[in-house]
């Protein structure tokens, strides 16, 4: 075993000349849970062995054994560059139970494979494939009983933030105004910071526009904040702007 960096990425990881990958932060998980705060129920699943894709799915506190009525669904892709985090991590799991609740929504937080290991566009990839595996429930079929009992598949939205966020922004492009009658309704919400971006958001409206969407584009703005800053404060007057805008939309 080499200790000779290869490429030193600091503060986000080391790689080594052995092939050795060392992350910095980020590699905490949590388990699938019964969340005590705000009664949100999550669980893993598999979307794919080969290649393995993962997710976690989250239904709220108002979902019953009893319950008929289906709730919207939010397809949530976690940050971290393509080469941090999960969907299982402390962070993106309480951010994504604080949602669900407030929402009242039903929930997939899609885990996708990780850069260096897995060079892009695997995160790509992995993405398509669990949206695909989403609209595979479409009419009754798929394998995810959560998802064909409680989950509106005709008011479908996709979220994410940083690497996430590129992610929904390319899921949406390429799933078209006409390709997927499951996403009819699509929506789509990014969470970026206001200094220096009013630019990219410009961008991402004309490719909006140019992909033949005919849907509404809102823009937040959070002052003075920076990026991810929702996951780094949960509880700032932004934030929980920010996430009553989100439960209203």
């Amino acid at each position: 075993m080499s200790d000779e960096l290869a490429h030193d990425l600091s503060p986000l990881l080391k790689v080594y000349k052995d092939g050795r990958i060392d992350r910095l932060f980020g590699t905490s998980t949590v388990p699938a849970s019964i969340d005590p705060q705000t009664g949100v129920q999550s669980k893993d699943v598999v979307i794919s062995n080969e290649p393995l894709i993962s997710a976690r799915l989250y239904i709220p506190k108002s979902i019953t054994a009893e319950s008929t009525q289906k709730l919207p669904l939010l397809v949530y892709f976690h940050g971290g560059g393509f080469c941090m985090e999960s969907a299982f991590s402390p962070t993106y799991h309480n951010y994504l139970n604080d949602l669900v609740s407030e929402a009242n929504v039903v929930a997939v937080s899609v885990d996708y494979r990780l850069a260096p290991e897995h060079p892009l566009p695997a995160a790509f990839d992995d993405s398509w494939a669990a949206l695909k595996w989403v609209a595979s429930h479409f009419g009754g079929t798929g394998p995810e009983e959560w998802l064909h009992r409680y989950a509106d598949l005709d008011r479908v939205f996709l979220s994410g933030d940083s690497a996430g966020a590129n992610l929904a922004h390319n899921m949406g492009l390429r799933i078209g105004p006409r390709n997927w009658r499951v996403l009819s309704s699509l929506g789509l919400f990014w969470c970026i910071p206001s200094s220096g971006v009013k630019s990219q958001l410009g961008e991402r409206y004309e490719s909006l526009k140019r992909s033949g969407w005919n849907g509404v584009v809102e823009v937040l703005e959070a002052k003075e904040e920076q990026h991810v800053f929702h996951l780094i404060n949960p509880n700032s007057e932004n934030v929980v702007a920010m996430r009553n805008k989100i439960v209203l939309s």
